[in-house]
C-alpha cells in the first residue's frame, strides 16, 4: 500500500554550489586559421571527438564564437592558454 501522506523534505541549497561548471571557455572566430587547424587543436587540447570539433569550428565561423568547454576555472585556463599559444582566440566567462 502506498502512503500518499508522506512527503520528502529537501534542504535549501544554493544552485551555484551544486554546479561544478561555473565557467565557460569560448572560442572566437578569426580570419587566419584554417578549419583543419582549429579542428586539430580542439581534438588535441580540448579532447573533442572529430565530429564535435568540426561542429564547433563551423559554429565559430558562422556565429563569431561558441562555447567549447565548461568546467572549473583552473582546467579551462590551461586549455585557453594552449589554444592562444597556437594563435587561436579564446576567452573564459563566468556562468
Amino acid at each position: 500500500m502506498v502512503d500518499y501522506g508522506k512527503t520528502d523534505t529537501y534542504e535549501d541549497t544554493d544552485v551555484a554550489d551544486c554546479i561544478a561548471d561555473t565557467h565557460t571557455l569560448l572560442l572566437h572566430n578569426d580570419d587566419f586559421n584554417s578549419f583543419n587547424f582549429v579542428i586539430d587543436c580542439l581534438i588535441k587540447i580540448c579532447k573533442h571527438e572529430e565530429e564535435q570539433a568540426t561542429q564547433c569550428a563551423y559554429l565559430v565561423h558562422y556565429t563569431g564564437k561558441t562555447d567549447i568547454m565548461h568546467g572549473e576555472l583552473s582546467k579551462l585556463q590551461s586549455c585557453k592558454t594552449a589554444l592562444t599559444d597556437r594563435g587561436l582566440s579564446a576567452t573564459i566567462e563566468r556562468n
